[in-house]
């Protein structure tokens, strides 16, 4: 099993910054990607970003492209993800999951270990 704690979360302005976090811990060696979601009242959930857990490799979801990046946090066995110039549409609970499979992806069908969520409020 992989437990996943994200952090971070919180109330912001229109085009300020947040910085969240997603906590790895127990059988890690079997993830291969981490991505971000984030699903807002009402909606589906919706791709966000992932990163190869070795760090490589990146992929952004079009609405965040260019505002957001993910990055990997090799001494905390953490996936960060940056938000910046955020607006009030990406407001959402936030979460991270991991996935063992060999190619990033942007389905929630490919991601079988989820954190609890955070939420992020951006106001305009």
């Amino acid at each position: 099993q992989v437990q996943l704690v994200e952090s971070g979360g919180g109330l912001v302005q229109a085009g300020g910054s947040l910085r969240l976090s997603c906590a790895a811990s127990g059988r890690t060696f079997s993830i291969r990607h981490v991505g971000w979601f984030r699903q807002a009242p009402g909606k589906e959930r919706e791709f966000v970003a992932w990163i190869s857990w070795t760090g490589g490799t990146t992929y952004y979801g079009d609405s965040v492209k260019d505002r957001f990046t993910i990055s990997r946090d090799n001494a905390k066995n953490a996936v960060d993800l940056q938000m910046n110039s955020l607006k009030p549409e990406d407001t959402a609970v936030y979460y991270c999951a991991a996935s063992p499979g060999l190619y990033g992806s942007g389905s929630t069908k490919d991601y079988i270990y989820w954190g609890q969520g955070t939420q992020v409020t951006v106001a305009s």
